[in-house]
């Protein structure tokens, strides 16, 4: 063995061919498999990913020069999911002392998983060529290899990270963005015994999914969502679409698919596709733009765009109320510097972890390199998002590297937009999955939000933006019951009026009757409708001055909301009757939709407590700017008037715009305040200064 390690440097070349009978990661039945090669923990090749498929062929080629063979090589399998955290395929070792040299040797390497070593994965082939290498020129010469000398480890490992931290900034950043408005499906075949089918459609873009909300008992879908995704190469890419049957307690059924090549399309203009599916009858009709991706970037913090001061100008301007009503969807854009973490959780059995973060806004991801073997990591890294809506919150997660495994969750925080103080760097105690309550450690943050005050308004009054990635919903017993409390609470306020209402019927106090009689006979005898909108504002601005909710927000907040994680019971049985099992599966879809029925109702109750409350004071200006707008229109013009626009405006809008997507503006408006749930999830941790590990020295790089 130490013969291996002195004799001279080797270089490995290896190809990696295929994989037979992988592991399924997807609820599809299948698979995005990728490899990692590792030698002594560094990665030192990534294959490209194979999408939807367990038998992948990936026919690559790398070389690796090293001057040990006493190491071996590390080979990891992993499942691609895009905003997720890869899922664990299973792993081998090739062990290199073994190998005989200047000679191609196939290999075929058994895949395992140190936790159940029992479990079948499936294998990889591959062919290896060992060969020495002694001449440093010709060394010199291979651009294609990667130096792993321990003479010169500390240098080399620097460089390697380099490169790894600008391949992953580079693969991160997106070159566009396709925007589709999925509108209806024609002619579908039934699916059903009944004739007709519950259609949804599934789309694909490389990575990236999105599955639309499913249309019961029609051949004539109408789904009418609008959604985006990223577009990474400069090409275009290939969209796959593919329709399906939704069926409760079976597998869906495949209705048929299409493809469209992006390429062939113009940019800056809106397409409008009927697509005929393949392999079936039917046509999917899209809407389909294609524009520039303006501000996504990673960059050092002596290179962040707002911290120039001329390109800081011209962000300035572009966001101005003079461009009020050009390029509508760009709202604005946010900075965030992430600085460094202290005290975190320590993952590893060493006493240590290997943190990086993840930063989410709505569907745009991006996320920081890996400190190794730290508690208290430096990233020092700065992001740049697209604000399409300025109610959207800002996820920060901190996870923990895994060698084996998909990564472990540290923490994480979520920031509103609209909470962000510009320039200010901000402690923030990281919380647990449910940010319902706090985990160790502390994140520290610098945060920029420049924005357009009338496109952010506008945009309220739209359809809010879907995340694509979100945990299937199941039922539980713990969340059933928080929902129902929340939604008594809510008719428990009503009945408290109502009670205070008919006390005064009941004349329990004789001043309080008084009065209340006194002004209902002025109210009622000089009534006119556009004293409703200024009965609300009134509230509101009386709410503004002397309401006290906001003091006893952070403690009503923590006394509601109480509860513990629950982890969900797996069922081992397998052999449950059939029949029993699809009556489990209707009972378990009826109580979804119950838990998320009372779910919606008690978050509407609570948002419109929030927004009289002045919980999110933008939304409670906007609405004193609505509430006034409609006071001085009711009071100007007569009512009949006012209906009589409203109704030819609602009997013509599908005249005008055959594919408008339907919307309400007051349901859109509610959806960006937050329900008390997202109050407490967003609500921020108070920093204790005495449990910092360490002392830091606040000083900005130049």
């Amino acid at each position: 063995m130490a013969a291996s390690c002195s004799s001279g440097m080797y270089k490995l070349k290896i190809e990696l061919k295929r994989g037979h009978n992988l592991a399924i990661r997807d609820r599809g039945g299948t698979s995005d498999p990728y490899v990692k090669f590792k030698l002594s923990g560094k990665e030192v090749f990534r294959s490209k990913t194979i999408h939807k498929n367990l038998n992948p062929v990936w026919d690559e080629e790398t070389t690796l020069i090293m001057d040990c063979l006493s190491e071996p090589l590390y080979v990891k399998v992993f499942d691609y999911d895009f905003g997720l955290q890869d899922d664990f395929m299973g792993s081998a070792y090739l062990y290199l002392e073994s190998l005989e040299q200047h000679r191609m040797i196939p290999v075929t390497l058994e895949l395992k998983d140190p936790q159940h070593p029992e479990q079948y994965l499936g294998f990889l082939e591959l062919a290896v060529t060992l060969t020495p290498k002694d001449s440093p020129i010709e060394e010199r010469r291979d651009s294609t290899t990667m130096l792993l000398r321990r003479s010169w480890k500390r240098s080399t490992k620097q460089q390697q990270s380099m490169r790894l931290s600008e391949l992953h900034r580079k693969s991160q950043l997106w070159r566009g963005i396709v925007s589709i408005a999925l509108i209806e499906g024609r002619s579908l075949i039934p699916m059903d015994p009944n004739g007709l089918s519950d259609p949804y459609v599934k789309f694909r873009l490389g990575p990236q999914k999105y599955r639309s909300k499913t249309v019961l008992k029609t051949l004539s879908p109408q789904w009418r969502e609008q959604f985006d995704l990223h577009l990474y190469e400069e090409s275009g890419g290939m969209l796959e679409i593919t329709v399906w049957d939704k069926d409760t307690g079976r597998r869906d059924d495949f209705i048929g698919r299409c493809q469209l090549d992006l390429s062939t399309l113009a940019k800056e203009h809106t397409h409008h596709l009927e697509l005929p599916l393949e392999e079936s009858r039917g046509y999917v009709v899209l809407l389909l733009t294609l524009t520039a991706s303006a501000h996504v970037s990673i960059a050092d913090l002596s290179m962040t765009p707002l911290d120039d001061p001329h390109e800081r100008r011209e962000i300035l301007k572009r966001y101005s109320v003079l461009k009020s009503f050009s390029n509508l969807k760009d709202v604005g854009i946010v900075q965030v510097k992430v600085m460094r973490a202290e005290g975190l959780m320590a993952a590893d059995v060493t006493g240590k972890s290997d943190p990086f973060c993840v930063l989410e806004l709505n569907n745009d991801r991006l996320q920081t390199h890996t400190v190794y073997k730290n508690l208290n990591p430096e990233w020092n890294k700065a992001f740049t998002f697209n604000v399409k809506d300025i109610h959207s919150v800002l996820e920060v997660s901190v996870f923990d590297e895994d060698r084996d495994r998909s990564a472990d969750f540290l923490g994480k925080v979520a920031i509103p937009l609209l909470h962000i103080r510009n320039g200010e760097l901000k402690g923030y105690v990281l919380k647990n999955k449910g940010l319902t309550g706090p985990t160790k450690g502390t994140i520290y943050l610098e945060v920029d939000v420049i924005y357009n005050t009338v496109k952010a308004a506008l945009k309220t009054v739209v359809p809010a933006e879907q995340k694509y990635i979100e945990e299937e919903p199941k039922v539980s017993k713990h969340l059933l019951q928080q929902n129902f409390n929340r939604v008594k609470r809510c008719i428990m306020v009503l009945i408290s009026y109502g009670m205070y209402i008919n006390s005064c019927f009941e004349w329990e106090s004789a001043q309080r009757s008084i009065i209340s009689f006194v002004l209902f006979v002025v109210v009622v005898w000089n009534f006119e409708l556009y004293m409703l909108p200024l009965a609300l504002l009134l509230l509101l601005v009386w709410n503004y001055f002397f309401s006290s909710s906001k003091d006893t927000a952070d403690m009503s907040m923590e006394a509601m909301f109480e509860w513990e994680d629950e982890e969900e019971d797996k069922d081992d049985k397998d052999s449950e009757h059939k029949g029993f099992m699809n009556k489990l599966y209707a009972i378990q879809d009826v109580c979804i939709s119950v838990q998320s029925a009372l779910d919606e109702v008690a978050s509407y109750g609570e948002r419109m407590k929030n927004t009289v409350n002045w919980t999110v004071p933008f939304l409670s200006w906007l609405a004193i700017t609505a509430l006034s707008l409609a006071t001085v229109l009711l009071y100007l013009i007569p009512l009949r008037y006012l209906v009589l626009a409203w109704g030819v405006n609602k009997f013509t809008k599908k005249l005008r715009d055959p594919y408008r997507i339907d919307n309400n503006e007051l349901l859109d408006f509610l959806s960006r305040v937050p329900s008390d749930v997202q109050v407490m999830q967003h609500h921020e941790l108070k920093v204790d200064p005495g449990s910092s590990p360490n002392k830091w020295k606040r000083s900005q790089p130049s």
